[in-house]
């Protein structure tokens, strides 16, 4: 053997650099494959040479785990199983007031309970974590408490979890075992789900919990770094302090969260500890009231004893830590009857079941109308018109039939039948492409109900952002009560219409949620009105304006016409990049299926629904008629210098007096930044107006820059480094004085 072979002669320091060059390239590697590089290919070749250097005076460390030894080939999550340091016990349950005030009073008979420390029990997911020497080496799910699969690489893709502890106030652990709850928030879960609905990727996700589930189980990082998942840590396993001695650093729960916040884990700002369980249970009456008050999914509150002594004295039995109980709450779910089921047309063909049901009130708002998705999910939850169904608002804010109350069936229940034929045109229904859940109706351009939607989807926010164009007027352009007076063969001709082709019109008042028409509450017949023509019938004011704004809608930037088309897939944000790169219709139109897919937020999907769209002739008609018309189709070549916020990632929550949501995102995209909905670590700015939420709260938990509209000014103004001068720095209680007052939390985050 060589001297050079023997793992004995190979110099501490020499072994050091290894090992830091082996982690350092490993997460570059990670970070390019994400799309998110933080040095130069050249700086990478640099590491990469001294690593590979090293390895050739020493090969004994050139082993198959050596980045000089991996191909560079996708990565993908295998989800090994991996044995947790210390146990993930599940916690026993209270349903009511009763079993708490048994379990504080067993408690408090076997030691002297001082202080009990509450929080939320959030409804997401648990994931422990393990850092090593402030590094984080592996995450994985709970499985079954001793078990779990591992997850690193998607919990690395999650905005609030370190990748090194900070130690800027003590040094980091040796070894640090955390669990945490991760979790979507219920405004960017619904925001995630309207993207699914809009691009048909697949079915929108039931709830939060489901949708966190999904995104950290996805082959591909990549995928679960587009979901914006959050994590709140809860408690400690594993732990060997700096330099490897025997002191325990942790003698509370409350005094780990404080030391958890200084090495920079994400914690929750609505613990307290407090006394009594009197305390105990006016916390629990507190957030059952106020349930919907954090930005996150609960389904109750757990309560621990905050000493460890007193802890470790109280055990646990086999199942369930004596110390701990989860209080929950009962899930917010009414009965009804299911009426019918009946089918949708969207604006991209998909056929989707729906829900009717007898109006009942859940969450505080009545509901009568609930989706299905697909035939397949209708056959899985074995619902039958007439049954009484269980009802829930999904996430608080989707209405969802749970299932059937089977023991109320009395035999006059039937199976649904999915259509054969569209109800719109009565063309037959098929898959798009084989294998599809859903069915679509093939007769895009002339079947009503798609053209109905296609126009309204056309003056929506998020599209050319006409008012005037709502959806009665949608349904009057589409289908009049007299066919032959339908102006609009398909949406090219939406440019060219004149007064004289409205004035005649009337037709039904559809219900944007069943497309059935609304009915006269005085005859209860179908209401029908002439949309555009008084009595005399003499243009309505609407007419003019619906005219002024089609005018101003020609002059919309290239990205909201590309959103107006309907293209499968292409939602604002691919759009925003689509037109930031080619700069028009043409190029857009010329490009290969390969130099689409290579632009940033785009891939080969969407790259493919545009080559597909672009195939079909009367889709490329509509572009011309609309070119022809005036609509804008290039956007102008930036000036000199104007770009100056390019990479840098904006967030704007709360009503600001000068911007609408959509002019202040149109800004920021003009100066070359993107405008984001969700705040991680990565954000460059958060902007608050009025009322901001809890965006404001992450941002300053994380250390966001934060601007009022007089620094968001400065920033398009003037660019990032001169607004970071007028950043406001609120304190977290500023934030949380901005809400509803909740009882005060204590420890780390008071």
């Amino acid at each position: 053997m060589s001297a050079l072979d023997n793992t004995t002669d190979i110099p501490d320091e020499v072994r050091a650099r290894h090992e830091e060059l082996c982690r350092e390239l490993d997460d570059h590697s990670y970070r390019y494959y994400l799309g998110n590089p933080i040095i130069s290919d050249a700086e990478y070749d640099t590491l990469m040479g001294e690593l590979r250097g090293i390895e050739d005076r020493y090969p004994v460390l050139a082993t198959q785990d050596s980045p000089t030894q991996k191909v560079g080939a996708p990565i993908s999550v295998d989800f090994a199983e991996v044995e947790h340091l210390v146990r993930m016990e599940s916690l026993g349950n209270a349903f009511d007031t009763g079993e708490l005030n048994a379990w504080g009073e067993r408690s408090a008979a076997e030691v002297p309970v001082g202080a009990y420390l509450c929080e939320l029990k959030i409804d997401g997911l648990a994931v422990d974590l393990v850092y090593e020497k402030g590094r984080l080496v592996r995450a994985a799910t709970r499985g079954d408490g001793r078990v779990g699969e591992d997850i690193t690489l998607n919990v690395r893709t999650i905005g609030v979890v370190p990748e090194r502890l900070r130690e800027d106030v003590r040094p980091a652990p040796e070894l640090l075992e955390v669990r945490g709850e991760v979790f979507l928030p219920v405004e960017d879960f619904e925001a995630l789900n309207k993207r699914i609905t809009e691009t048909g990727e697949h079915a929108p996700f039931a709830n939060p919990r489901n949708a966190a589930a999904g995104s950290l189980r996805q082959k591909d990082p990549r995928v679960t770094a587009t979901r914006p998942l959050s994590m709140i840590v809860h408690g400690v396993g594993a732990y060997v302090p700096a330099g490897g001695g025997k002191d325990v650093a942790f003698t509370s729960q409350s005094q780990a969260y404080a030391l958890l916040g200084e090495w920079g884990l994400p914690l929750s700002d609505r613990y307290k500890v407090v006394g009594t369980m009197e305390e105990v249970r006016e916390y629990v009456a507190y957030y059952a009231a106020h349930r919907h008050e954090p930005a996150y999914e609960i389904d109750g509150i757990v309560v621990k004893v905050d000493d460890f002594a007193l802890q470790r004295r109280l055990g646990s039995t086999s199942r369930a830590p004596r110390w701990a109980i989860a209080y929950k709450y009962p899930p917010e779910e009414v009965t009804t009857r299911l009426v019918d089921i009946k089918v949708g047309v969207g604006r991209t063909g998909r056929v989707t079941p729906y829900g009717v049901m007898e109006p009942v009130v859940v969450a505080g708002s009545e509901v009568e109308f609930a989706t299905l998705h697909n035939s397949q999910e209708v056959a899985r939850k074995g619902v039958r018109i007439g049954d009484t169904v269980v009802l829930r608002k999904a996430g608080d804010v989707i209405p969802e039939i749970v299932g059937p109350v089977l023991e109320r069936r009395d035999g006059s229940e039937r199976e649904f039948v999915m259509p054969e034929r569209c109800p719109e045109c009565d063309t037959p229904l098929g898959q798009q492409k084989e294998g599809d859940v859903d069915l679509r109706c093939p007769n895009a351009r002339s079947c009503p109900g798609q053209l109905r939607e296609r126009v309204a989807f056309i003056a929506s926010r998020k599209a050319l952002d006409i008012e005037a164009l709502g959806y009665v007027a949608a349904t009057a352009l589409t289908q009049p009560l007299e066919p032959a007076q339908a102006p609009l063969r398909d949406e090219g001709d939406l440019f060219d219409l004149t007064v004289d082709q409205l004035l005649p019109i009337r037709t039904h008042v559809l219900d944007p949620d069943t497309t059935e028409p609304k009915t006269d509450p005085k005859t209860g017949d179908p209401k029908v009105v002439s949309f555009f023509a008084n009595l005399r019938g003499e243009p309505k004011k609407t007419v003019e304006k619906l005219f002024e704004q089609l005018e101003e809608a020609k002059a919309k930037p290239l990205w909201r016409v590309l959103v107006a088309l309907s293209i499968r897939h292409v939602g604002p944000r691919a759009a925003e990049d689509l037109a930031r790169h080619f700069r028009s219709m043409d190029a857009i139109r010329g490009a290969t299926e390969e130099e689409l897919a290579s632009v940033d937020g785009v891939g080969p999907t969407i790259a493919a629904s545009i080559r597909e769209w672009f195939s079909v002739d009367w889709h490329t008609e509509i572009v011309r008629k609309w070119a022809e018309a005036g609509v804008r189709m290039e956007d102008d070549e930036p000036e000199f210098g104007s770009r100056f916020l390019e990479g840098v990632t904006v967030v704007v929550t709360g009503s600001l007096e000068g911007f609408t949501r959509d002019g202040a995102k149109e800004a920021i995209a003009e100066r070359g930044g993107r405008a984001t909905a969700s705040v991680s670590k990565k954000t460059g700015f958060v902007v608050v107006g009025d009322s901001p939420g809890s965006k404001y709260d992450k941002a300053v938990k994380l250390g966001v820059p934060v601007l009022d509209e007089q620094g968001f000014r400065v920033l398009l103004d003037e660019g990032a480094d001169a607004a970071v001068g007028v950043r406001i720095n609120r304190s977290p209680e500023d934030g949380a004085a901005d809400a509803a007052e909740a009882p005060a939390a204590e420890g780390a985050d008071a």
